[in-house]
């Protein structure tokens, strides 16, 4: 009796097939795919990751799944903070088990945080980082926005060439990578053109009192002044600098394309100028048509450049995860490798040595509001 209720070892194998195929073959097949996401929802920064956020959640609703699986967002709070990014990506890869990670935003937390996702094999795609050094050397770390020596070199070019600037003064956060890169790159820009960078004076996070650094500006009479800063020393330099008596225009980069510029900023800041990425006046491709009508349909506001660079990160990050046809780390980071002709929301995007090469845009405050300039392709 014993003998015969012993199954077979067949039996047993077509049992454990039967069983595993139960329990872990749907159970997989819903499994999300997880993306974690950097962002700096509080502190200094925390008006562009909630810019950049939107624009995530836009995407996420035209796309909500991958590989025939849900797709899940994991957020991090960077805290606007070097090492609060490192570990938050740090958290993500190892508690969350993320397949890849969006963000983070700023050069310098994408600096610190880039690393512990190469190190980790998982792919980093940083939409809004714009310092070289964030991609150097690192096999699983992406952006998919443009580069500062692009950026500046189209600041400098406006300077000279459509401002008439001939004679330029720089002021720069020297505790920042963003600034410190494109203040770099602005002035060999410009200095190739013919033009003079007659000054370069530093000011640090945190700063309220500008007005040795001006006068030391006002001293040099420049044409125009490059201020590539971030939230919210950059328009209460412009408010001093008004007070002072200097006209001069300014200059800026993609930081500037917030609200609070121009709240905190006030009548001082009209008339600056700044390159960005996005605007809704510059969207002349289809992509750019529909996210505008999605932004407005959604928030009931116009679209800024920070939600574009998000809503476009992770549209090319699930187009990468669809194209390899797999959640493996290196199947992604060739896909991501093979974009091309990408239909950004502000033109094509390639990428190209892991950074994006795609148009920028210049905006202009004007009766305080952020107005359409110019495009400036690659």
């Amino acid at each position: 009796m014993r003998r015969a209720l012993r199954p077979t070892l067949p039996f047993l194998i077509l049992c454990g097939l039967v069983v595993a195929g139960f329990a872990t073959g749907p159970a997989r097949a819903a499994e999300p795919v997880k993306i974690g996401l950097i962002l700096p929802m509080t502190g200094g920064s925390a008006a562009y990751g909630e810019m950049c956020l939107a624009g995530v959640k836009l995407a996420h609703d035209g796309r909500a799944q991958a590989l025939g699986r849900p797709v899940e967002l994991v957020l991090a709070d960077s805290k606007s903070d070097k090492v609060e990014a490192a570990n938050a990506a740090g958290r993500l890869i190892q508690r969350d088990r993320v397949t890849a990670i969006l963000g983070p935003m700023s050069s310098g937390e994408a600096l610190a945080a880039g690393p512990i996702a190469d190190k980790a094999k998982v792919p980093l795609v940083t939409a809004w980082a714009t310092n070289p050094l964030v991609t150097q050397n690192r096999r699983y770390v992406f952006r998919t926005c443009f580069i500062d020596p692009f950026q500046g070199s189209v600041a400098a070019s406006f300077a000279y060439n459509d401002l008439k600037a001939r004679k330029a003064a720089v002021l720069m956060d020297v505790g920042r990578d963003y600034s410190v890169g494109l203040s770099t790159f602005f002035q060999k820009a410009f200095a190739a053109q013919g033009g003079q960078v007659a000054l370069v004076t530093n000011y640090s996070e945190g700063d309220q009192e500008f007005s040795a650094q001006l006068a030391a500006i006002a001293a040099k009479k420049p044409e125009v002044i490059y201020l590539p800063g971030y939230l919210p020393e950059e328009p209460l330099i412009i408010r001093q600098a008004r007070e002072m008596g200097l006209t001069q225009p300014f200059i800026s980069g993609d930081a500037a394309q917030a609200d609070e510029v121009v709240s905190i900023g006030g009548p001082a800041v009209e008339g600056l100028y700044l390159t960005t990425h996005f605007d809704e006046n510059g969207a002349f491709t289809q992509a750019g048509q529909k996210y505008v009508s999605a932004h407005r349909a959604k928030y009931g506001t116009a679209p800024d450049g920070l939600g574009a660079v998000g809503y476009d990160g992770y549209r090319i990050l699930l187009d990468a995860i669809a194209r390899a046809g797999s959640t493996e780390p290196d199947k992604i980071v060739a896909a991501l490798e093979a974009v091309k002709d990408f239909p950004g929301v502000s033109g094509p995007i390639a990428i190209k040595d892991r950074d994006a090469v795609k148009p920028a845009v210049v905006l202009k405050v004007k009766d305080g509001k952020f107005a359409y300039v110019t495009s400036v392709n690659p």
